[in-house]
C-alpha cells in the first residue's frame, strides 16, 4: 500500500478519541481520511450508512472476513465490527492519512499485516473518570455500560504492554492530549500538505 502512513487509534469508549479526531480533522482539513468500518449493529439515530459505518448483515460480513477482505475484525456486545482493506485503500488513493479507530483486538490483528501504521492509544486518566463520562452520555443500558467498562479495564492493561503502541496519550487535559497527538503526526501531516502544493 502506498501513500502516507496510516494511523491506528485505539482506546476505550469514552477516552476522548472522537473529540480529538474531530479537532484534528477540522484543523488539518483535507489531510486525513477516515476508513469507514463495517458493523452488523443497527444504525443509531443520525448515523448514515457509508459515512459513520457500512451497516451490513452478519452473513455478508462473515463472507468478507472468510475471503480475507478485512484487515481486522472483532465482536463486541453481540455485534461484529471490522475494517476492510478496500476502505483503507480508498483513503490512501486520495493521498490522505488514513485513520483507523480500532479496539485492542484490532491492533493485535493489524500488527500481523504489512500496513505499517503509527500506533496511538488514547487512555482515560482513570476508570472512575471513564465511568462518569460514559454515564453522562446516557446512551447505554446498565448491562451494556458494564460490558464497556470491562472492555476498558482490559484495554487499559494491554495498552501498558511494551511495543504495542508507539505512544500512549492519557487524556486528562484535552489541550495537552491534542498537542501530543499532533506532535506524533506532524511529520506525516507535512508530507501530505507538501504533496498538495
Amino acid at each position: 500500500m502506498s501513500g502516507p502512513r496510516p494511523v491506528v487509534l485505539s482506546g476505550p469508549s469514552g477516552a476522548g478519541k472522537s473529540t480529538l479526531l474531530k479537532r484534528l480533522m477540522k484543523e488539518y482539513e483535507g489531510v486525513f481520511g477516515f476508513s469507514v468500518s463495517h458493523t452488523t449493529r443497527n444504525p443509531r439515530p443520525g448515523e448514515e450508512d457509508g459515512k459513520d459505518y457500512h451497516f451490513v448483515t452478519r452473513e455478508k460480513m462473515q463472507e468478507g472476513i472468510d475471503k480475507g477482505e478485512f484487515i481486522e475484525n472483532a465482536e463486541f456486545s453481540g455485534n461484529m465490527y471490522g475494517t476492510s482493506k478496500s476502505s483503507i485503500e480508498d483513503v490512501q488513493a486520495q493521498n490522505l492519512i488514513c485513520i483507523l479507530d480500532v479496539d485492542i483486538q484490532g491492533v493485535k490483528n493489524i500488527k500481523k499485516t504489512d500496513l505499517n501504521p503509527i500506533y496511538i492509544s488514547i487512555q482515560p486518566p482513570s476508570m472512575e473518570i471513564l465511568e462518569k463520562r460514559l454515564r453522562d452520555r446516557q446512551t447505554e443500558s446498565e448491562d451494556s455500560l458494564q460490558k464497556r467498562l470491562e472492555a476498558a479495564r482490559i484495554d487499559m492493561e494491554l495498552s501498558k504492554e511494551p511495543g504495542v503502541f508507539d505512544i500512549v496519550i492519557v487524556n486528562d487535559d484535552l489541550e495537552e492530549a491534542y498537542e501530543k497527538l499532533k506532535s506524533v503526526l506532524i511529520e506525516e501531516i507535512e508530507k501530505v500538505q507538501d504533496a498538495k502544493k
